[in-house]
């Protein structure tokens, strides 16, 4: 009679550990579309960071030979990179736009107030914005009349009126910021209003 030796017990086949590169390349996924949106993009920033970290060592299991999702890990490394990048830009482009209007706010404009014309009085009222808004009126009693300001802020501008006299005659009013004519306006006859404003 024939003795066969007991077949030795089958081990239970080791399931594969997929989860963290699944996992990886679903947050990636999640980051890299947040990653476009302004504002709401801040949230991607820890997403695109934990795709690569479980893409990672998903990628890293698989080379192992525990784990079979060896190309989702892979996707999912690359879409949270992708993410990561697009975060990066959008930084630097807020980051620029803070400095540029930093900049902008601490940067001294020059505005050049003229009153021109032949009328014998005429009541100047100039006033200024910037970081400090300034409004001052004269009585000019002979023209040309030049007034130079020097201002600076996040909003800059102002404007300048000019009533003629009883006498009338006529006005011209300009404006110019940095150099650059930006208002001018003219006017004629007792008490006209020449105006330069909203520049």
């Amino acid at each position: 009679m024939t003795q066969y030796a007991p077949n030795p017990p089958q081990q239970a086949a080791t399931r594969p550990s997929n989860g963290l590169g699944t996992a990886g390349f679903v947050v990636g996924i999640i980051g890299l579309v947040l990653s476009f949106i302004p504002l709401i993009g801040v949230v991607a920033w820890p997403l695109v960071i934990l795709g690569i970290i479980f893409s990672a060592i998903g990628i890293a299991r698989a080379g192992k030979g525990r784990a079979t999702n060896k190309g989702l890990a892979i996707a999912g490394l690359v879409v949270s990179l992708v993410g990561l990048v697009i975060c990066i830009l959008w930084a630097a482009v807020w980051n620029k736009a803070v400095n540029d209007v930093n900049e902008e706010a601490n940067r001294e404009a020059v505005i050049v107030y003229e009153v021109s014309g032949d009328a014998p009085t005429a009541d100047v009222t100039y006033t200024t914005f910037g970081d400090k808004m300034t409004s001052n009126q004269e009585t000019v009693t002979h023209l040309p009349w030049t007034k130079e300001v020097k201002t600076k802020g996040y909003v800059k501008g102002g404007q300048l009126i000019i009533t003629t006299g009883a006498d009338g005659g006529s006005v011209t009013c300009k404006v110019t910021v940095d150099g650059k004519e930006v208002k001018t306006a003219t006017a004629s006859g007792a008490f006209a209003v020449a105006s330069c404003d909203s520049f």
